[in-house]
């Protein structure tokens, strides 16, 4: 396949992979920012470099309470590498300094301080000029243990919040995305996340974010058994089946799309330090893929007429939980631009982006 043959969607890296799941103890050593954005900088695939970053609003990368003057610096610091911010993720969970969306009224006012803060930032990243598109992403910040404990009210009070998360990201002008992951609860199941969305009803403001790894797990019901699409002991050689259940998944949440995550995953669950255990994303060429990204990419950036939906003006990659190792080898971020890249030629259109720095 020829190296670029669109221009559209932008191709992103995310900085979170540096963050998350590191620290602490029992865990590997963050990765800075700087490192990730080099590492990023420094792909490149027969001339094609990534277009921009995608930015976890959280210590040591960006704080939630960054200055002005500590924005400007974080602008110029992507600018000089040549990209751009798109979307951005809001520390929502407790450990963050956030709160549960279902919890206490303490619990959900400190979800809705960060989501304000994270909103804030985004804003002035666009005022400075380095951020002309991307979302601020959101989830429940709250397990599906807990949520199970009382399904129906947790949900509720979950839309509550989110609805009210809307209300402030109106006022700066952003949209959220809720990311649908077997980790946290009222979203844990495509069933369930269809319900969120549908309770919340704020189509022009909260979208959701559709991660590939994350989404194959749906089709296995991890966390949401009544809502599996695949069987008990499913073979994996029987692609037939693997199609219609990802299929159906993507049709139920491809409407609500407004973020995309390109991913591999095996099938199989981790967490790490502090992160609960989720889908496991793997590298573009692990033997033990069961994605065929390029074209699962498809049921979600065409429509059922399979033309390309433009629903996201950037895809981003998301390696969370790799290891530093991984991370720091230059082959593993071209072997993902690579596959950014095949994803863009496959599903993507020729347009402007619309990008000044």
């Amino acid at each position: 396949m020829a190296a670029s043959q669109h221009s559209r969607p932008a191709l992103h890296n995310a900085m979170w992979p540096g963050l998350v799941g590191k620290g602490g103890p029992d865990a590997e050593p963050f990765i800075d920012l700087d490192t990730m954005l080099d590492l990023t900088a420094k792909a490149n695939v027969d001339g094609v470099r990534f277009d921009g970053v995608d930015l976890f609003l959280f210590d040591p990368h960006t704080s939630i309470d960054a200055s002005d003057e500590e924005l400007k610096r974080l602008r110029d610091k992507v600018a000089s590498r040549g990209f751009v911010v798109g979307s951005l993720v809001a520390p929502v969970w407790p450990p963050t300094g956030g709160g549960a969306a279902m919890g206490s009224d303490q619990d959900r006012k400190q979800f809705l301080t960060q989501t304000r803060k994270a909103c804030a930032i985004g804003r002035k990243l666009r005022d400075l000029g380095i951020r002309k598109y991307g979302v601020i992403r959101i989830d429940s910040a709250s397990s599906p243990g807990d949520w199970a404990a009382a399904p129906e009210e947790n949900t509720r009070r979950i839309a509550d919040t989110f609805r009210q998360a809307c209300d402030i990201a109106d006022g700066y002008g952003e949209r959220l995305a809720a990311e649908g992951e077997i980790c946290w609860g009222g979203m844990h199941s495509w069933k369930r996340m269809v319900q969120l969305l549908e309770m919340v009803n704020r189509p022009k403001t909260l979208g959701y974010q559709a991660d590939m790894a994350h989404n194959l797990l749906f089709t296995m019901g991890y966390n949401a058994r009544d809502d599996r699409l695949l069987p008990e002991g499913y073979d994996w050689k029987d692609r037939a089946q693997l199609d219609d259940a990802y299929r159906l998944v993507a049709r139920a949440l491809r409407p609500w799309t407004i973020d995309f995550h390109v991913a591999q995953n095996d099938a199989t669950v981790k967490g790490s330090g502090s992160h609960d255990k989720t889908g496991r994303h793997c590298l573009p060429n692990d033997p033990n893929g069961k994605l065929d990204v390029v074209r699962y990419a498809g049921f979600w950036l065409r429509d059922d007429e399979g033309m390309p939906v433009r629903a996201v003006e950037h895809i981003c990659w998301d390696g969370c939980m790799f290891s530093n190792d991984t991370m720091m080898k230059p082959q593993t971020w071209d072997d993902v631009l690579r596959l950014m890249i095949d994803v863009r030629n496959t599903h993507g259109w020729n347009a402007p982006v619309s990008v000044s720095v």
